[in-house]
């Protein structure tokens, strides 16, 4: 294991209320049409997430609709308040929210450190007009934006869509999940290798992926533009982390994408 080798820090992964914890988690299983491997709680993150050997958490929900947004940072900033030493929150935007200037604030007053977005969930294009003024706000505020990228199934955040937005926006910086393109990931990395503001993280990739072509798609974005992320509770922790372990990458590689590079980013 890395455990007292590298500080680890997982960049991806979502939590809910309890109330609502395995509903949830279930309905994002169907959405990617493959069960759960956790119930969504922070506690069952915290604690399969300490025994795989992860010491912070990047945590962050989505909103479906806009009059989930306020609750939803409030839930995520309170869940970072009571574990200021083990979490790390994002907050989340909607581009049919009326007052996407007023959200941002709300959400930086929160100290949330990122936005995350998913297109193919929220139902929206990453190029729809009504997503540029949410790039807009987030690259004035220095806000990276953790987006769901790639689906074979539709064309809503597909490199296609994607690479116009990040040569509009070059101060914007876009963490691209699952390697660029879920589900599409060797054609989104070549694809996307080449564009300077775009980061990517490794969750919900390594288990579909031979290790030789994860190893070459890291390689090619760069060991320091990759982020070690589980997409908890999709993924259960300890399997992501035997998974990422079995690519043997060179110990700056693994330095800089368990934790490295979230921190330099993050500022943190």
């Amino acid at each position: 294991m890395f455990q007292n080798r590298f500080e680890v820090i997982d960049a991806h992964c979502h939590i809910y209320p309890e109330k609502i914890a395995r509903k949830a988690a279930e309905s994002v299983g169907a959405f990617y049409s493959e069960p759960p491997a956790c119930g969504g709680t922070l506690e069952e993150l915290i604690q399969r997430g300490t025994e795989a050997g992860i010491d912070r958490f990047v945590v962050q929900s989505v909103a479906t609709a806009p009059k989930q947004v306020a609750s939803i940072n409030r839930f995520i900033a309170e869940e970072v308040a009571a574990n200021p030493a083990r979490l790390i929150g994002f907050g989340t935007l909607h581009p049919e929210s009326v007052d996407q200037k007023g959200e941002l604030e709300a959400l930086l007053s929160l100290g949330l450190k990122g936005v995350k977005l998913h297109p193919d969930i929220q139902g929206f294009c990453i190029d729809d007009p009504r997503c540029l003024k949410i790039y807009e706000l987030c690259a004035e505020a220095e806000l990276p934006i953790l987006m769901h990228t790639g689906d074979c199934r539709y064309d809503m955040s597909n490199p296609n869509r994607l690479i116009p937005i990040l040569k509009e926006y070059p101060s914007l910086t876009v963490i691209g999940a699952h390697f660029g393109g879920w589900s599409i990931w060797e054609r989104a990395s070549l694809e996307l290798a080449d564009q300077e503001n775009l980061i990517v993280d490794c969750s919900s990739s390594l288990c579909y992926i031979p290790i030789e072509a994860s190893r070459e798609i890291i390689r090619r974005y760069g060991a320091e533009r990759v982020l070690f992320g589980t997409d908890f509770p999709l993924h259960a922790p300890e399997n992501e982390m035997r998974l990422f372990e079995a690519l043997a990458l060179e110990d700056w590689e693994n330095q800089l994408i368990l934790g490295g590079n979230v921190k330099k980013l993050l500022k943190i």
